[in-house]
């Protein structure tokens, strides 16, 4: 295990530590909710659309990050997203209300585009074969964080005010963002006066090159939309089986824990193993945890459906990411990063809508209906994999050189618009997630650019808000 972690470039190991701060500080999106109802009298409705405008924005933020990144550089975006997000959550107690449905956007779209370029980092930083034990690492300290975080934000908020809360968490991003400039080498990441992006094909074009990465990014925006019903659905018909939210908030507390003690060494142990094959046997773990609800509602059946979802969680998303990473052409790493970020928080905006629709007219065909769209998802991508394993490539297909561009990403941070950091060194970086979504964390829960982990809270009001909540 300590040998695959030496693998990891140093800058990573300081980023991550960077990123531990930074979701120990990332309080606003796990209480933004209550705060718009309690403290400034929003209705439920009003909040909801003030989060959900959020939450959009955020997802969009995940998609777009990468094109700022590719072309100005993925250091350049961080800084600046950081810088944004930062003073958005700073400047919240002081909004007019008329301002709550617009600062929150652009702060939450900031955090989506550092979600990305943190992810592109990573992939441009770390040499392709170590890249699994890079994202995990990310995550790791991101969950670590955000185990802390939420208790903290709740002292915070008992001994002094939300206006304290944001104003923490607005600084504790704003330092965040000097630490990682001092981390990141700025080297190589200056253009000259009207260079425009690097040549090469476009990202459509290496994307039809590529048909398992298109595969993997389609089943990746299905498994969120079931993932994350943990954070919409799920405490809702735990209640309506007699099961309160102190007992949610275990089950969340047997998710994290689970996370921090095994993903690491599940991702050392299984780095030479082909990703395809562990990617799909971690969705069709997200399926039988839910599939197990189908059979009943009760403590032990809930236990059973996190710990089975939590370990589809850790066998799925750092592969996932990794293997985006390593089949992305040079010059468009940065896009091929914000797509994979930008499919794994959709479910921040759709779980809820969508699950609870089906909720609403069946409740008892939620689970079963997660479970076989899990399992589909699942078995597509064994069947992407085996199909790779067949023809003796890695993954579905093997990567084919682009016309005027390197075949691939390799050791070295190259391609312009890409951070480098000189011989020996290696940069990456942090972004909040989601909100998921990680949390997926700023804005969408916990991920985390991803280590992207969801946010959390005990009761179905701050879970329930959680599709547009600042952070993922």
């Amino acid at each position: 295990m300590l040998r695959g972690l030496r693998d990891v470039p140093r800058t990573v190991w300081l980023l991550a530590a960077g990123q531990f701060f930074n979701m120990v500080v990332a309080f606003t999106f796990v209480y933004f909710f209550v705060y718009l109802t309690h403290e400034r009298g929003l209705s439920v409705a009003q909040a909801g659309l003030v989060s959900g405008i959020g939450g959009a924005g955020q997802v969009a933020g995940n998609f777009t990050g990468g094109w700022f990144g590719d072309r100005y550089g993925h250091r350049r975006v961080l800084l600046v997203g950081s810088l944004l997000g930062g003073a958005g959550v700073l400047a919240l107690p002081v909004l007019p209300l008329a301002l709550l449905y617009v600062v929150p956007v652009l702060s939450q779209y900031a955090g989506g585009c550092v979600r990305a370029a943190n992810a592109a980092l990573v992939a441009v930083t770390v040499p392709e074969g170590t890249r699994r034990q890079g994202f995990a690492v990310m995550r790791f300290a991101a969950n670590a964080g955000f185990t802390v975080g939420p208790p903290l934000g709740a002292l915070v908020i008992a001994h002094f005010s939300y206006g304290v809360l944001f104003v923490v968490d607005g600084i504790g991003t704003l330092v965040f963002a000097g630490y990682a400039a001092r981390v990141l080498p700025a080297r190589g990441t200056r253009r000259t006066a009207g260079e425009g992006p690097p040549a090469g094909p476009g990202l459509w074009a290496c994307l039809r090159r590529r048909p398992s990465v298109m595969t993997l990014l389609a089943v990746i925006l299905v498994t969120d939309l079931v993932y994350r019903q943990q954070y919409s659905t799920l405490p809702t018909d735990l209640g309506r089986h007699g099961l309160d939210a102190g007992f949610y908030g275990w089950l969340l507390a047997v998710n994290g824990g689970l996370i921090l003690l095994l993903e690491l060494p599940v991702t050392l142990a299984l780095r030479g193993r082909r990703p395809l094959l562990i990617i799909g046997g971690g969705v069709l773990l997200v399926g039988a945890g839910y599939g197990v609800l189908a059979f009943g509602v009760g403590v032990g059946t809930a236990v059973a459906m996190m710990v089975l979802l939590t370990a589809g969680e850790i066998l799925y998303k750092t592969p996932a990411t990794a293997y985006v990473a390593d089949h992305a052409p040079a010059h468009v790493q940065g896009r091929f990063q914000s797509l994979y970020s930008g499919v794994s928080v959709s479910g921040v905006v759709l779980a809820a809508p969508l699950g609870g629709a089906l909720y609403t007219v069946a409740p008892g065909a939620l689970w079963p209906v997660c479970a076989v769209l899990a399992g589909v998802a699942g078995a597509v991508v064994l069947a992407a994999g085996r199909r790779g394993l067949a023809a003796g490539r890695r993954g579905e297909g093997e990567r084919r050189p682009e016309p005027g561009t390197e075949p691939g990403p390799g050791p070295a941070i190259r391609g312009a618009g890409r951070e480098s950091t000189g011989a020996g060194q290696e940069a990456t970086s942090a972004g909040r997630e989601t909100t998921g979504a990680g949390q997926e964390a700023t804005g969408a829960g916990r991920e985390t650019s991803g280590a992207d982990r969801e946010a959390t809270g005990v009761g179905r009001e701050v879970a329930g808000a959680r599709a547009g909540t600042p952070g993922a």
